[in-house]
Protein backbone atom coordinates (compact mmCIF):
# COMPACT_ATOMS: atom_id res chain seq x y z
CA UNK A 1 0.00 0.00 0.00
CA UNK A 2 3.06 2.13 0.47
CA UNK A 3 4.46 1.84 -2.60
CA UNK A 4 1.18 2.74 -4.29
CA UNK A 5 0.62 5.81 -2.14
CA UNK A 6 4.47 6.74 -3.20
CA UNK A 7 3.94 5.87 -6.85
CA UNK A 8 0.40 8.45 -6.52
CA UNK A 9 2.47 10.95 -4.89
CA UNK A 10 4.71 10.99 -7.69
CA UNK A 11 2.55 11.62 -10.20
CA UNK A 12 1.30 14.60 -8.62
CA UNK A 13 4.62 16.38 -7.15
CA UNK A 14 5.98 15.36 -11.08
CA UNK A 15 3.32 16.95 -13.10
CA UNK A 16 2.62 13.14 -14.77
CA UNK A 17 -0.37 13.17 -13.68
CA UNK A 18 -1.63 16.46 -15.26
CA UNK A 19 0.37 15.42 -18.64
CA UNK A 20 -1.41 12.10 -18.72
CA UNK A 21 -5.00 14.12 -17.73
CA UNK A 22 -4.43 16.41 -20.64
CA UNK A 23 -3.00 13.90 -22.98
CA UNK A 24 -6.15 11.87 -22.61
CA UNK A 25 -8.74 15.12 -22.87
CA UNK A 26 -7.36 15.21 -26.28
CA UNK A 27 -8.84 12.11 -27.21
CA UNK A 28 -11.84 12.40 -25.19
CA UNK A 29 -12.95 15.74 -25.97
CA UNK A 30 -13.67 14.96 -29.78
CA UNK A 31 -15.22 12.20 -28.94
CA UNK A 32 -17.86 14.21 -26.57
CA UNK A 33 -18.47 16.90 -29.23
CA UNK A 34 -19.20 14.41 -31.63
CA UNK A 35 -21.58 12.92 -29.59
CA UNK A 36 -23.65 16.12 -28.68
CA UNK A 37 -23.70 16.62 -32.76
CA UNK A 38 -25.60 13.81 -33.06
CA UNK A 39 -27.99 13.98 -30.09
CA UNK A 40 -28.54 17.63 -31.05
CA UNK A 41 -29.58 16.48 -34.88
CA UNK A 42 -31.68 13.65 -33.37
CA UNK A 43 -33.33 16.04 -31.22
CA UNK A 44 -33.71 17.70 -34.28
CA UNK A 45 -35.27 15.32 -36.29
CA UNK A 46 -37.71 14.24 -33.71
CA UNK A 47 -39.38 17.87 -33.24
CA UNK A 48 -39.70 18.38 -36.79
CA UNK A 49 -41.91 14.90 -36.55
CA UNK A 50 -43.84 16.32 -33.48
CA UNK A 51 -44.04 19.34 -35.52
CA UNK A 52 -45.42 17.49 -38.73
CA UNK A 53 -47.97 15.63 -36.63
CA UNK A 54 -49.14 18.63 -34.93
CA UNK A 55 -50.00 20.20 -38.26
CA UNK A 56 -51.30 17.18 -39.37
CA UNK A 57 -53.77 16.91 -35.86
CA UNK A 58 -54.74 20.86 -36.44
CA UNK A 59 -55.39 20.52 -40.11
CA UNK A 60 -57.52 17.53 -40.14
CA UNK A 61 -59.24 18.85 -36.89
CA UNK A 62 -60.49 22.08 -38.81
CA UNK A 63 -61.57 20.28 -42.46
CA UNK A 64 -64.98 19.91 -40.81
CA UNK A 65 -65.37 24.02 -39.82
CA UNK A 66 -66.93 26.37 -42.04
CA UNK A 67 -64.44 28.78 -42.09
CA UNK A 68 -63.12 29.56 -45.64
CA UNK A 69 -59.37 27.95 -46.46
CA UNK A 70 -57.45 30.85 -45.06
CA UNK A 71 -58.89 31.56 -41.67
CA UNK A 72 -58.38 27.21 -41.32
CA UNK A 73 -54.73 28.13 -42.22
CA UNK A 74 -53.91 30.76 -40.05
CA UNK A 75 -56.43 28.65 -37.20
CA UNK A 76 -54.30 25.27 -37.73
CA UNK A 77 -51.02 27.85 -37.99
CA UNK A 78 -51.93 28.80 -34.19
CA UNK A 79 -52.80 25.99 -32.84
CA UNK A 80 -49.43 24.43 -34.36
CA UNK A 81 -47.44 27.04 -32.37
CA UNK A 82 -49.27 26.47 -29.10
CA UNK A 83 -49.30 23.11 -29.30
CA UNK A 84 -45.46 22.94 -29.94
CA UNK A 85 -44.70 25.69 -27.05
CA UNK A 86 -46.59 23.24 -24.58
CA UNK A 87 -44.32 20.84 -25.13
CA UNK A 88 -41.55 22.62 -24.79
CA UNK A 89 -40.64 23.73 -28.17
CA UNK A 90 -40.68 27.35 -29.80
CA UNK A 91 -41.70 26.88 -33.60
CA UNK A 92 -41.52 30.49 -35.62
CA UNK A 93 -44.50 31.38 -37.72
CA UNK A 94 -42.61 30.26 -41.18
CA UNK A 95 -42.09 27.21 -39.95
CA UNK A 96 -45.50 26.25 -38.43
CA UNK A 97 -47.14 27.89 -41.53
CA UNK A 98 -44.41 25.22 -43.75
CA UNK A 99 -45.37 22.51 -41.66
CA UNK A 100 -49.37 23.20 -42.18
CA UNK A 101 -49.19 23.64 -45.70
CA UNK A 102 -47.25 20.29 -45.94
CA UNK A 103 -50.24 18.59 -43.77
CA UNK A 104 -52.48 19.85 -46.10
CA UNK A 105 -51.22 18.83 -49.30
CA UNK A 106 -50.36 15.58 -47.90
CA UNK A 107 -53.44 15.13 -45.81
CA UNK A 108 -56.70 12.72 -47.72
CA UNK A 109 -59.31 15.05 -46.22
CA UNK A 110 -58.47 18.25 -48.03
CA UNK A 111 -58.79 18.72 -52.22
CA UNK A 112 -55.73 18.77 -53.54
CA UNK A 113 -56.41 20.69 -57.45
CA UNK A 114 -53.37 20.03 -59.79
CA UNK A 115 -53.46 22.72 -61.94
CA UNK A 116 -52.07 20.38 -65.01
CA UNK A 117 -54.62 18.06 -64.96
CA UNK A 118 -57.82 21.37 -64.98
CA UNK A 119 -55.40 22.69 -67.93
CA UNK A 120 -55.96 19.18 -69.40
CA UNK A 121 -59.89 18.67 -68.62
CA UNK A 122 -60.36 22.23 -69.74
Amino acid sequence: MKTANDIFNWLISSGALVSVIAFAWTYVKPWLQAKAKANEAKQSALAWELLERVATAAVESLVSQEFDGQKKFDLATKNVQQAMLTAGFTVNKAAAETAVQSAYEKSDLTPTVKIEEDKQNG
